[in-house]
């Protein structure tokens, strides 16, 4: 089983965070971020993961070093639950709709850190989340999961939908980019032998 376990404290936040990525999507998500909390929780669902996360952080403030440092966690437990990344397949993608809203996601588990986000979220809340706190949630993922990753915005404008539509169709990619291959088990997905 590919599992990791993060802890991360800072004086903006106290975080556990818990991953398997062979899991069945199960989860337990306390963030003290609602909105966060439910994105996680089908993130996990949707990429038959399972996630724990245990979250503190300085909500007198807002919302913004919970959710990047989550971010964080979650790119962390990422890299460290895939090791050198044998046998992965690497790559994933997946063009999700939801309703009015289209996204479309595309990963790289490459060692090198791009985010791609070609998104238009138009209402600055979603109840108390501001909503571009979803570009800096997958800011943090990427810069620590070392990987790239692509959203593309077809269609939508109910932000919670479009920002729902992305977790779900990230969570898809990522979850066939990690998938072992087993034609390819014993290998590092790259030319170069490392990734």
């Amino acid at each position: 089983m590919r599992k990791s376990e993060i802890k991360r404290a800072t004086k903006e936040t106290d975080i556990c965070l818990s991953l398997c990525l062979d899991g069945s999507g199960k989860s337990e998500v306390d963030t003290g971020c609602g909105f966060l909390n439910h994105m996680l929780t089908l993130f996990a669902s949707h990429g038959r993961f399972d996630l724990s996360v245990k979250c503190t952080g300085d909500y007198d403030v807002d919302f913004h070093h919970t959710v990047e440092d989550v971010g964080i966690c979650l790119g962390l437990a990422f890299s460290e639950a895939l090791g050198a990344k044998k046998g992965i397949t690497r790559y994933g993608n997946m063009i999700l709709p939801m309703d009015e809203a289209l996204i479309m996601t595309a990963i790289d588990f490459s060692g090198r850190s791009y985010l791609g986000w070609d998104m238009e979220i138009h209402a600055q809340k979603v109840g108390d989340f501001d909503t571009e706190l979803a570009q800096e949630f997958w800011l943090g993922f990427v810069r620590n999961a070392q990987c790239t990753l692509h959203f593309r915005q077809f269609a939508g404008n109910n932000a919670h939908h479009i920002i729902e539509c992305a977790f779900k169709s990230a969570a898809r990619s990522i979850a066939q980019a990690v998938r072992v291959n087993p034609e390819y088990a014993d290998e590092i997905p790259s030319t170069k032998g490392v990734i």
